[in-house]
């Protein structure tokens, strides 16, 4: 069978009649009533479709090609490494160049104390890890009964059953059965979102009250029962939000009197999208644990990891003096080929100048987003950090009250956007359409997604001003 001679329309059949597709409308998809795009190639911050179609990505995948589409350095990191050693397991200490030398490279990357690195495929299998590694790690310290964990509401962290209870979008939570017993959530620092008896609260104010909220929810739990906290420096997929000032330092105190480890998942922002190299080091934040993905090889293969602190890597090391090898692994932990293409990406992060980009042009999107939308009075806030935006848009923005949900404003606008050669996200529980494009953008590539969402939001909503 040759693909680039099979027809566009027998294809587009197949993919009905056979590829059952991740958050996607199964019966919508299968009768052909939803749309679908076959990705051909890709150059830059842009895709191409199979029918010519030309789009700048402002989503970067789905927040992950952070170099870009179409660096042959990674390509040929993947094909020479494929020709060397396709495969080759991680287990009872076997290693393979790369995997070893991109351990190396995440280190001297990491925050302080962080010098240790389990490998699995994608963000969900290492926040599974993570959670294993908390009950080895109160296992060892003799005290099992130290295992719940805390999430916060809008938080994403995979889509697996315990993965996916940590999540707190109710989106992946219905008709699956969970959140699982023993996951529990807290409020979200989404400030625009704040709750009604904190409605008069300044962003500092209101971060205290979050960690009030969190105090309560352990000590009525009982600290010896809670084991970790786990977030995300920004909260991604729950909306692109920052969190509010002093908020990372007044969570921390919480943590840290009541001996509770944090999680930090940092499969969106790690490896420059803020800017930095970690959000944690941006934040001020002090991990126990790091969960990295996305940005690690800029998807041109799966990899994830858990990054361990030397905290834990001393008591982990301590659990197999006394009760032999840690039993937990993936058959595909630390892949060649995989590790291969981390490492040829983490070089084109360094030399390309990535980090120091995604502060300039995140900044000159969001200056450009502002001033074309901040006048429009169903635009409640235009948020964001190094190249992560989002803009929020509600019926009334001044008292807060959000569109119906059936009218899915931010769905149209998006799809209204891509009439326009720019490929933008709406977030999910809310109106928001989501920007997260490649590192490398260009700020003339900026003022694309600018006019595109401006221009979107004009057709969609009218311009009325508030």
């Amino acid at each position: 069978m040759n693909i680039e001679t099979t027809p566009n329309d027998l294809l587009a059949r197949w993919d009905r009649d056979h590829f059952l597709h991740p958050s996607t409308h199964v019966a919508n998809h299968a009768r052909g009533d939803s749309p679908t795009r076959t990705i051909t190639g890709g150059e830059g911050a842009h895709i191409v479709d199979r029918d010519g179609n030309r789009l700048l990505d402002a989503f970067a995948g789905l927040y992950c090609v952070n170099v870009g589409y179409g660096r042959r350095e990674i390509s040929d990191a993947i094909a020479k490494q494929a020709q060397d050693l396709a495969y080759y397991h991680a287990y009872v200490g076997h290693g393979s160049e790369a995997s070893i030398i991109l351990s190396k490279m995440i280190a001297d990357r990491a925050p302080e104390g962080f010098n240790h690195v389990y490998f699995g495929l994608s963000g969900s299998d290492a926040n599974e890890t993570n959670l294993k590694l908390v009950r080895h790690y109160n296992a060892i310290l003799g005290r099992p009964e130290k295992r719940k964990i805390i999430s916060r509401w809008r938080g994403y962290h995979g889509s697996g059953l315990m993965t996916g209870s940590l999540t707190g979008l109710k989106t992946f939570h219905n008709t699956f059965g969970l959140p699982m017993e023993g996951v529990l959530h807290t409020h979200a620092p989404y400030y625009l979102h704040r709750p009604e008896e904190c409605e008069d609260m300044d962003p500092a104010a209101f971060s205290l009250w979050l960690a009030q909220e969190l105090d309560a929810l352990i000590r009525q739990e009982g600290p010896e029962t809670v084991a970790a906290f786990v977030a995300e420096p920004v909260l991604g997929t729950g909306g692109i939000v920052p969190p509010p000032d002093g908020y990372w330092e007044a969570i921390t105190k919480v943590l840290q009197q009541h001996d509770i480890l944090l999680i930090a998942d940092e499969v969106v922002t790690g490896f420059g999208r803020l800017g930095f190299m970690f959000g944690s080091d941006h934040y001020g934040m002090k991990p126990d644990l790091i969960t990295i993905a996305k940005g690690l090889t800029s998807a041109y293969a799966p990899l994830s990891g858990s990054m361990i602190s030397d905290k834990l890597f001393v008591v982990l090391s301590e659990g197999s003096d006394r009760f032999g090898p840690l039993g937990h692994g993936w058959t595909y932990s630390a892949h060649p080929i995989c590790a291969a293409a981390g490492v040829a990406n983490l070089k084109l992060i360094d030399e390309m100048g990535l980090l120091d980009n995604a502060r300039t042009v995140g900044s000159y999107l969001r200056e450009g987003l502002t001033s074309a939308l901040s006048d429009h009075a169903h635009v409640a806030e235009v948020r964001g950090e190094g190249l992560l935006a989002a803009v929020e848009l509600m019926e009334d923005r001044d008292n807060r009250t959000p569109f119906d949900p059936d009218r899915k404003v931010a769905a149209a606008i998006v799809s209204r956007m891509l009439t326009k050669g720019v490929i933008a996200r709406a977030m999910p529980e809310a109106d928001i359409i989501g920007l997260a494009p490649p590192l490398c953008l260009t700020r003339q590539e900026a003022d694309q997604v600018v006019d595109a969402v401006k221009n979107s939001c004009e057709a969609e909503l009218g311009w009325i001003r508030p």
